[in-house]
């Protein structure tokens, strides 16, 4: 029994009381917990329960805000998420399986001049074991080799982590394949073609994050590439990859693609022609936007190849309201010629669709009657001479397969891509002479007055003919009644005669 006045005492100094008895042995009993506890944290403080070498180095490690300085003085966290260790490939070994000559009993300083230098050291560590698979003489990885080797370059772990290494096999499962494919084309590597061409396989992030398709996966597109497999393909000419790389878009846009083998840039390409137009040509590869959201952008666009034209269309009435006013009511490119089954605009057929074309905006009454315009004058044109020949002729050529004949059509009078205001008439007026004197000879310079221009006529415009037209439509139905009633009383009187 502890002498009077030991600490310990007080816990076996019996008293007659049944309380205090009880009351000492709980203060027993927690006082056991207690050091049960304390002594088992300070067991583990030197060896993990389970015996894992790891868990001890996870101790200091686990710890975010802990860097490590290079003598240039760049840092590094050196901070290890335990579940993602855990879950990784390599979370059944030992630390120092990696990191040699480090222990719980040894863990030696080193140094390193600069944050680069380190990262190419660690870089090795990973060929102790993966030697033999020769990753490095794969086509992408051997492409970084020929790198700086400053430490920029990518290294194993920007593409498969530090810790928390993933299965290559369901890359797009245990990592953003994204991110596997941005630690190399994230950086300027440039492809070499036979050609002695190079071209940089950099991609902006930002650009593909913003694109229609940046919701997409790489090898959504990149058919055949993934993080299990980077084949090599070689190619004659910058032009020949990117015809090809168009060919990864029909897997999606069949029917878009389709359209195409029937458009005049597909026929020009077979015909040898490499300049004509592919899918990326228009749309872009990684940076691809909506069409129709930035309508501005389409004839910049086609202007890639016909830059003439676009110089033409940009002064004229539609391209100035498009390009100055952003008016997005005026035809471009894709609204006449259409997007991907562009047919020859040299053939008789083309020229025979012109109105039809033309009808889509101004046969419309939600677009012309905010500009003042009449919304007949698709109408009027059919219904006079000239609308009503090219209706019969065409009909000729489909039924009886007869040659086509050129008739005017919109584009004769107005112009195609030089098309100016109606508004100004002397301009208007001595543009009409010169093109009705492709068909109509020696004519005069009165000659076009003799047209109403597409409007009715009406009490302030072309009076006369108003009257007349009115006269008619009151006289003709007159006439035909009262032949009518004539032939009946001829009946009647004859009937009653006999």
């Amino acid at each position: 029994m502890p002498p009077k006045g030991h600490p310990l005492s007080w816990f076996t100094n019996r008293g007659s009381g049944g309380g205090d008895i009880m009351l000492r042995s709980a203060y027993v009993l927690i006082l056991t917990i207690g050091l049960i506890v304390i002594l088992g944290h300070g067991a583990y403080a030197v060896k993990a329960p389970d015996g894992n070498e790891s868990s001890i180095c996870l101790q200091c490690h686990s710890k975010e805000g802990v860097f490590m300085e290079f003598m240039n003085k760049e840092t590094i966290s050196v901070f290890i998420d335990p579940s993602g260790f855990k879950m990784s490939v390599h979370g059944f070994m030992e630390c120092a399986e990696c990191h040699r000559n480090y222990s719980i009993d040894d863990h030696p300083k080193k140094e390193y001049r600069s944050k680069g230098q380190y990262r190419l050291r660690s870089s090795h560590i990973c060929r102790r074991c993966h030697d033999d698979e020769k990753i490095c003489e794969k086509p992408i990885h051997s492409a970084l080799l020929d790198q700086e080797k400053d430490g920029s370059s990518p290294i194993c772990s920007d593409c498969h982590s530090a810790h928390s290494v993933m299965p290559v096999t369901g890359g797009k499962i245990f990592m953003s394949e994204k991110k596997y494919c941005f630690s190399c084309h994230a950086y300027d590597i440039r492809m070499t073609y036979r050609s002695g061409e190079t071209s940089s396989i950099k991609v902006s992030h930002e650009t593909l994050r913003s694109s229609v398709h940046g919701m997409l996966g790489c090898s959504d597109c990149h058919f055949g590439f993934s993080s299990e497999d980077h084949p090599r393909r070689n190619f004659k000419s910058r032009r020949d990859y990117l015809i090809a790389s168009s060919d990864s878009c029909r897997r999606c846009h069949f029917d878009k693609y389709s359209k195409t083998l029937e458009s005049i840039h597909h026929s020009v390409l077979q015909q040898g022609d490499m300049t004509a137009p592919s899918c990326t040509d228009c749309h872009g590869s990684h940076g691809i936007q909506r069409m129709h959201d930035d309508r501005v952008s389409i004839p910049r666009r086609c202007a890639d190849c016909h830059g003439e034209i676009y110089e033409v269309y940009a002064k004229s009435v539609h391209g100035d309201a498009l390009i100055n006013e952003n008016n997005k009511d005026v035809p471009v490119c894709i609204d006449c010629h259409k997007a991907h089954d562009i047919v020859n605009p040299l053939t008789m057929e083309w020229h025979e669709m012109i109105p039809q074309i033309c009808s889509e905006c101004h046969a419309d009454r939600s677009v012309v009657e905010k500009y003042g315009l009449s919304v007949n004058v698709v109408k009027s044109y059919l219904s006079d001479f000239h609308g009503v020949t090219l209706n019969f002729y065409k009909k000729q050529r489909e039924e009886l397969d007869k040659p086509a004949r050129p008739i005017a059509v919109c584009t004769d009078c107005h112009g195609t891509h030089n098309i100016m205001s109606t508004r100004d008439v002397g301009i208007v007026k001595s543009n009409l002479i010169t093109q009705c004197q492709k068909c109509h000879a020696n004519i005069t310079e009165n000659f076009p007055d003799a047209w109403l221009s597409h409007y009715e006529p009406s009490l302030a415009s072309a009076p006369l003919v108003f009257v007349v037209n009115g006269f008619f439509k009151i006289f003709i139905p007159i006439l035909v009644i009262g032949l009518v009633l004539q032939i009946l009383l001829h009946i009647w009187r004859y009937s009653s005669n006999r």
